[in-house]
């Protein structure tokens, strides 16, 4: 990882990092669950869910900028800041999400963003919540097959047993991204890599639970995407994993009425390289639900 200075930061990220989340727990079946939140009280309400071994913060850059809203972010259990269990399950990450936003002090019900495995978790979500969901955007989580992080656990490329290291700098300077890609943004990158650790007896070493990954398949996802009932999205990125042709699928088992939306020159964690490209998708979509009659499938 190239050596960033925060005084060298973009304005914009300054701003938006600048602006301190609220941190607050909420327990969820006996596991305690780290819960960020931008925006004031009252306000509709948007649920972002991160990806595989990722966390809350990975958010920070873009959620005080969406608008108008009451922004969570959530570390699932066996991610960032929260507690972990004796086994990870779709269905138990599907009530933090929900429990996240009942907890926020959004009115009505909210917007569900999920990336990657978080995308397969935000459709869990809609089909499990119905009318406490208002809306689902699935970023760049291909449904269809297992996401890279579960493969990479699989056959022990990555994700194994945490290492430790002696210290945070050269704890940051090992942070890689499953997939890899092209570019980043050097200092959203050194960010998320600073809070993706957690300092023990001897060094330094990741948060994420490596048992997260055991018995758990996206495969079964675009299966769910029908029955979701409240509108949907899918915002897939140039050069991520959901291909065209994926795209199609995905767009046919959501009736052919749901948006698909390319964000150009992006990887797979579009919020580490195109976070501003990202950022106008997303307001562009939730401008346009405020204003639209869905059409049904």
């Amino acid at each position: 990882m190239a050596d960033t200075n925060e005084r060298d930061r973009p304005d914009w990220l300054e701003r938006a990092l600048a602006v301190e989340a609220e941190q607050s727990s909420v327990e969820v079946d006996g596991c305690d669950i780290n819960v960020l939140a931008w925006g004031e009280r009252g306000l509709p309400g948007i649920v972002l869910v991160h990806g595989g071994a990722a966390h809350a913060r990975w958010w920070a850059p873009i959620a005080p900028l969406i608008g108008e809203y009451r922004v969570v972010a959530l570390d699932l259990s066996g991610h960032g800041d929260s507690g972990r269990r004796p086994e990870y399950r779709v269905d138990l990450w599907t009530e933090e999400v929900l429990a996240a936003a009942d907890f926020s002090g959004a009115s009505g019900a909210p917007v569900v963003v999920g990336h990657s495995m978080g995308g397969f978790v935000a459709v869990a979500t809609a089909v499990a919540g119905g009318e406490r969901v208002a809306g689902t955007i699935v970023l760049d989580s291909p449904m269809v097959e297992d996401d890279p992080e579960v493969e990479a656990a699989r056959i022990g490329a990555a994700f194994g047993v945490p290492k430790t290291y002696p210290s945070l700098d050269a704890a940051v300077a090992r942070f890689r991204t499953v997939p890899a890609q092209d570019h980043y943004d050097p200092y959203i990158l050194d960010y998320v890599a600073r809070h993706s650790l957690r300092q023990v007896d001897d060094g330094w070493t990741w948060k994420f639970d490596p048992g997260l990954f055991r018995a758990i398949s996206r495969t079964a996802a675009a299966e769910q995407l029908p029955r979701i009932t409240s509108r949907v999205a899918l915002v897939r990125s140039e050069y991520g994993l959901v291909t065209p042709e994926i795209g199609q699928i995905i767009y046919d088992n959501l009736g052919r009425v749901a948006p698909v939306v390319e964000i150009p020159l992006a990887g797979h964690h579009m919020m580490l390289d195109q976070p501003l490209i990202l950022l106008t998708a997303l307001r562009a979509l939730l401008a346009d639900w405020e204003h639209s009659v869905p059409l049904h499938r």
